[in-house]
């Protein structure tokens, strides 16, 4: 039997981020996918027009009817309305399973350019991360959710409170380098960086990667570097912006 990872995200209608992208990743990667819409979306892998969200009260109807069916013990959290009512839903959450593993992927700004939030107040944060697992932002991500010299002393300060895995896909230079700060250790991860491997959802797809690897029982390092791999074979699948996702 495939354990079974549950994501809590957007609804986008390319498939290419957010829920769809999601199940898809975690199907490919041997784990059963759950998925809970946060927000329905109006775009395509280069276009954002709207976004309408889904009341507080159905995502925890979603979740009820899939937790009194299904043992879910990982999680990964994508795109929310607010980080205030994700403190809430994480609270709800470990209410009823406290020993939840919660891999947060903070969306903050849409591929195709839309902002989701702005300002992070930093107490809100801390208690957030104290929640969690692992968080996954990028370079302009972290510097967003802790305003620093630098992306990575942003995630150093952070990983107080919880593992951070600071992606490198914004960085310079020949390889794209993914750096896991967890218990005062250091774990870096490296990839060539290819010449069209941008991607619509790479960040949806390397933290839903580095959850099924969790829910599959690797330890959070060698989560990390599966997730690198996997996402790393999903930029490399094709010259669009939409890869391809596959278990070969």
């Amino acid at each position: 039997m495939r354990p079974y990872a549950l994501t809590i995200a957007g609804f986008d209608p390319s498939a290419g981020a957010g829920l769809l992208a999601d199940v898809k990743t975690l199907e490919a990667s041997g784990v059963y996918g759950l998925g809970v819409c946060t927000a329905l979306t109006v775009q395509n892998d280069i276009s954002f027009e709207r976004v309408r969200w889904v009341p507080a009260t159905e995502i925890r109807d979603q979740l009820r009817i899939l937790f009194a069916r299904f043992q879910v013990d990982f999680i990964k959290i994508g795109l929310v309305e607010s980080l205030p009512q994700l403190l809430e839903l994480i609270g709800w959450l470990k209410s009823r399973n406290r020993n939840l593993q919660i891999v947060w992927d903070p969306v903050l700004k849409a591929s195709a350019g839309y902002e989701f939030h702005r300002a992070t107040d930093r107490d809100l944060l801390r208690a957030l991360c104290a929640e969690m697992a692992l968080i996954t932002p990028n370079q302009p991500e972290m510097l967003r959710l802790w305003p620093s010299d630098s992306a990575e002393a942003a995630a150093a300060a952070v990983a107080a409170f919880c593992p951070v895995l600071l992606k490198g896909g914004h960085a310079a230079g020949g390889l794209s380098t993914d750096v896991l700060l967890e218990g005062g250790r250091r774990h870096a991860f490296s990839a060539a960086r290819l010449a069209h491997g941008e991607k619509h959802g790479s960040g949806c797809v390397l933290s839903s990667a580095v959850l099924a690897g969790l829910a599959k029982g690797e330890g959070l390092a060698a989560a990390c570097r599966t997730g690198k791999e996997y996402v790393t074979a999903f930029l490399a699948s094709n010259d669009s912006l939409l890869g391809y996702h596959s278990n070969a």
